[in-house]
């Protein structure tokens, strides 16, 4: 007897189709699995053999061979034992083929015959609804993650014995309705009306949100930074629904998901020791699993303390925040993580942490400042958009009773500025202003003559590089959106300008 079962496999945040493939003899009882499949495939034979013993099923006495095609794709993890074990029971009569023919089951089969919770189910049942399957069968506790694909019916699995009912009508299960999220929750106890003073640190971080923009905030201890980063998710912007998927499917992947919240509707923040090592931040292990900077996709990734970073961790960051994805390869191959986020970094300026203080003396010698410094590559410092030096807070401000403005009327702010891009950008796979590909640059940052002028002028005094430029181009289109401009004038391009003077005086470029 032959037959066909579809599953699905995933490299990375590739799904791919799977079709486990049947074949019963006459024989003496044999089980096996080919198909390039590693040992934790290979040993869904044993827990199997358990699960069908203890859900009381009719275990094949036949020569059974399992093949998992396409042969030359390896096969990795529990993911499969799902579509096998119905394999089986299609040979023992337990479900009949025909019904299944436009299904596709995933999950991992427990020696009690339950059936487990996997990773990685939203991108498979995507590429199922794409591969025109009309169902798909996953672990119950995936069922609200699955359930968000529109255009598939998807039914939520516990045991065997439930799959088995189902298929011979003795007890037939519904399909999931369409999982919708409910309006993204941001009431939070961290909340911007909570920072006393430090109103152009505001100003600036609200232009970093409202464009997408990359921040270094530099300054003494005590003065705020932390405080201030920690503040920024109630601030940023909704995210789309596209974004929301492509931020959960990493989520998936890494196993991060809340199954009473499967789809993340806000926008991520992730804030890593700086003792993370080069594979926590960019991705890595075995299986290969997405690092720091990809689970910050489509969110903010803070790096406190950027100077205690070892170098080459930090020097990683480099490429991906041009490329907008990361690539790690390993012996076992080579996967693609996406991971387009924001970066705010925080430091002191020196070991001690008052160099350039106005009123604290700094103990440190020339020496110790420079190579404090110099742990921030000039490449690296050129990828933040802006340079922000947080001064240390007023005792006036500190004291003061007056009530400072609140998140939720800054990201209201935010939130205009971000659908007047979304417009803008609408088609193009641009999703702020941050953005921008070099070609669309002057015809989306248009320049009034004053403002041309003032860039020039800047441009030769300071001896920006090419990237400054582009940063300076970006960040005054931001500013001139929170205007509600259509055209970057001189007052935009002078507050641009001014959140990239920080490294001229402590890098003294």
């Amino acid at each position: 007897m032959f037959g066909k079962v579809h599953s699905l496999g995933l490299t990375g945040l590739n799904a791919f189709p799977v079709t486990v493939e049947i074949e019963a003899s006459a024989g003496l009882p044999a089980f096996d699995i080919v198909g390039l499949a590693d040992i934790a495939v290979r040993e869904s034979r044993e827990r199997l053999r358990s699960a069908f013993r203890t859900s009381k099923l009719d275990f094949p006495r036949s020569k059974v061979m399992i093949n998992l095609a396409p042969a030359d794709v390896k096969k990795s993890g529990s993911v499969h034992d799902l579509a096998i074990a119905v394999a089986l029971l299609c040979v023992t009569g337990g479900a009949g083929l025909a019904q299944i023919e436009q299904s596709a089951f995933i999950g991992e089969v427990s020696l009690s015959g339950e059936i487990r919770r996997i990773n990685g189910v939203l991108p498979m049942t995507i590429l199922a609804q794409k591969n025109g399957l009309k169902e798909i069968f996953v672990p119950k506790e995936n069922l609200l993650e699955a359930s968000a694909v529109r255009g598939i019916d998807v039914y939520g699995v516990e045991s065997l014995s439930q799959l088995v009912a189902h298929f011979t009508g003795k007890s037939i299960m519904q399909p999931a309705e369409v999982f919708v999220p409910s309006k993204a929750d941001r009431i939070s106890s961290l909340d911007f009306a909570d920072v006393k003073g430090q109103t152009a640190a505001k100003k600036a971080l609200e232009v970093a949100a409202a464009g997408g923009h990359n921040v270094l905030m530099i300054g003494a201890p005590g003065s705020g930074k932390s405080m201030l980063a920690k503040r920024m998710p109630s601030i940023l912007p909704e995210m789309t629904f596209e974004e929301s998927i492509e931020t959960t499917n990493v989520h998936s992947v890494a196993g991060l998901l809340d199954s009473e919240h499967p789809l993340i509707t806000i926008r991520p923040f992730r804030s890593p020791h700086h003792t993370v090592s080069a594979a926590g931040l960019a991705g890595g292990g075995n299986p290969i699993h997405p690092g720091e900077i990809s689970l910050a996709h489509n969110g903010l990734l803070f790096l406190d303390e950027l100077a205690e970073f070892a170098r080459p961790t930090l020097e990683i960051l480099r490429q991906p925040l041009e490329d907008m994805k990361v690539t790690v390869s390993r012996v076992s191959g080579s996967i693609t993580y996406p991971s387009s986020f924001m970066l705010i970094g925080a430091m002191n300026p020196c070991p001690c942490g008052y160099y350039g203080h106005p009123t604290r003396k700094c103990i440190c010698s020339k020496n110790q400042v420079e190579h404090y410094l110099n742990k921030i590559s000039g490449p690296l410092l050129d990828r933040f958009d802006i340079h922000l030096e947080v001064a240390p807070v007023e005792f006036a401000d500190l004291s003061s009773s007056e009530k400072e403005e609140s998140s939720e009327s800054i990201r209201q702010r935010v939130q205009a500025a971000r659908d007047i891009q979304n417009k803008r950008f609408a088609g193009t796979g641009i999703t702020c202003n941050a953005r921008i590909t070099p070609e669309l640059l002057h015809e989306v940052c248009e320049l009034t003559d004053a403002a041309e002028k003032m860039l020039g002028n800047m441009f030769d005094k300071l001896g920006l590089s090419a990237r400054a430029y582009e940063k300076i181009m970006k960040v005054a289109r931001t500013v001139a959106d929170m205007d509600g401009a259509k055209t970057i004038d001189k007052a935009h391009i002078a507050q641009a300008v001014q959140y990239r003077s920080l490294d001229r005086k402590y890098w003294k470029s």
